[in-house]
């Protein structure tokens, strides 16, 4: 991708603004209608309506309550925005005055559509459907050609989408507020990456009109196996809205998965609002995913073992607790063990989407109930498969890539590291490593071959009709 030169004037906005890019109602596609509804939910919907077919007579939520099979895998909540890809010749900086105004520089010549791409909770979902789970993305995106191509961007991938607006937040909405949210992503010479938005210059969330999630919405968490949500989802989603969607999770029996990521920290920080959503999250989700900083930022503790189980301990209904140690790999921990996994040794070219394709398997293994290593093995394979390509979205890794990975395994053992993490953490406690040596023990430790995770994995990958999935 050559560099593009930032304007050194700005011009008159008439196509994007800095953050949302304002609607250009001549480039509305008017062939297709936006959301693409997935068939379990289009039983019940009108497409374009948002209507439920569901007999006045009943109980507002009767339907909603009663928890019966979950046809669907993976539903992500919020966070779905279009991506802008650009090299530039150097990071924006810091003052928000100054990064305000580079944003406007970049605005006043539009980007070429190469270098959009669908970001935010779609890289989870593209990630989870190419493994064959079955994904639905729920959430907002405008009425222009930034949100059609969301909408046809998931829908090739096979992802459905169900709009969390009702109609009542929608009729008085209007311009920047209710177009689909942008955001840039800069790379420099180095391929340093800086992320902007408009989240970045605004006290609210950017969709704060949203007062309650509609009731396709709570149809679609009812439906799912996994609900998906991050830290992210903040900044378009108020904390009372969120807090909602974890209430609405919890009472129709579906297992909720948590990456705060680096808003975390600030999130624990911030408003009342936003840190009882934060709390809500860290207690109620079944699977926390973090780094080994977000864990010490959430915690204080800087052991990596010890703050996964502190945050184990506050949950309500935590299961497990992910540890990601970046190149070393990853930690699994529930009250009763502890499996870590070393990463595997690629060429890395870009580390945009990692995280979200290493949650997208952590759900497959969750949801089709596969030993805890395994997981963890998939995980880390799927990660380095998306880090081996050049961004995120449709670029994220496929199924082939991770198969190939798993087929020449090449784990980055380090020995010294795993001992010093692990060997004073055993207590009473099973430790279980993935190793490129025979099944064994050695200090307390259980070792658990690679080739015997990997002729598990591969014909599950290869013929998915074998695997199992949870009981719902």
């Amino acid at each position: 991708m050559p560099l593009l030169p930032l304007p050194s004037t700005t011009k008159t906005l008439n196509f994007p603004s800095p953050f949302y890019l304002h609607h250009v109602s001549s480039f509305q596609s008017k062939s297709k209608p936006k959301f693409q509804f997935h068939p379990i939910l289009s039983l019940n919907l009108a497409c374009k309506g948002l209507t439920l077919a569901v007999s006045s007579s009943s109980p507002p939520d009767t339907k909603l309550r009663s928890v019966g099979s979950k046809n669907i895998d993976v539903a992500t909540m919020g966070n779905l925005c279009l991506d802008i890809v650009l090299n530039v010749p150097q990071l924006p900086p810091l003052s928000v005055h100054e990064r305000k105004a580079f944003m406007e520089r970049l605005a006043s010549s539009p980007p070429p559509k190469k270098y959009w791409e669908a970001g935010g909770n779609c890289n989870m979902a593209i990630a989870a459907a190419r493994l064959g789970l079955d994904c639905v993305s729920i959430g907002h995106v405008g009425d222009e050609i930034y949100g059609n191509f969301l909408s046809d961007v998931l829908r090739d991938e096979g992802i459905g989408m169900v709009e969390i607006s009702t109609g009542d937040d929608t009729v008085s909405m209007s311009g920047d507020s209710y177009e689909t949210l942008i955001c840039w992503v800069l790379v420099d010479p180095l391929q340093k990456h800086d992320f902007c938005s408009r989240a970045d210059f605004c006290k609210e969330p950017a969709f704060n009109w949203l007062s309650t999630i509609s009731r396709e919405a709570k149809l679609a968490i009812k439906n799912s196996k996994v609900l998906f949500c991050n830290g992210y989802g903040f900044d378009d989603l108020s904390p009372s809205l969120l807090q909602s969607v974890v209430d609405c999770a919890v009472e129709v029996g579906t297992s909720i998965f948590f990456d705060p990521g680096p808003r975390g920290k600030s999130l624990s920080a911030g408003t009342p609002e936003e840190q009882r959503a934060l709390n809500q999250f860290l207690r109620m989700s079944d699977v926390l995913l973090l780094t080994a900083d977000e864990a010490e930022s959430l915690t204080g503790i800087g052991d990596p073992i010890l703050a996964g189980q502190e945050l184990l301990k506050r949950g309500i209904r935590t299961k497990w607790v992910i540890v990601k140690m970046g190149l070393k790999g990853s930690f699994l921990i529930t009250t009763s063990s502890i499996v870590c996994a070393p990463a595997f040794k690629v060429n890395i070219v870009d580390s945009v989407g990692c995280g979200d394709s290493f949650v997208a398997a952590i759900a497959y293994g969750f949801i089709h109930n596969l030993p805890m290593v395994n997981t963890l093995a998939i995980a880390n394979a799927i990660g380095a498969a998306t880090a081996m390509g050049c961004g995120a979205g449709r670029n994220v890794a496929s199924l082939e890539k991770v198969v190939d990975i798993l087929r020449s395994p090449n784990l980055n053992e380090d020995d010294e590291f795993w001992t010093e993490i692990l060997e004073k953490e055993v207590l009473d406690q099973e430790v279980t490593c993935l190793s490129n040596i025979m099944n064994g023990n050695k200090n307390h430790l259980n070792f658990v071959s690679f080739d015997q995770v990997a002729s598990e994995l591969l014909p599950k990958l290869e013929f998915p009709q074998t695997v199992e999935n949870v009981p719902t």
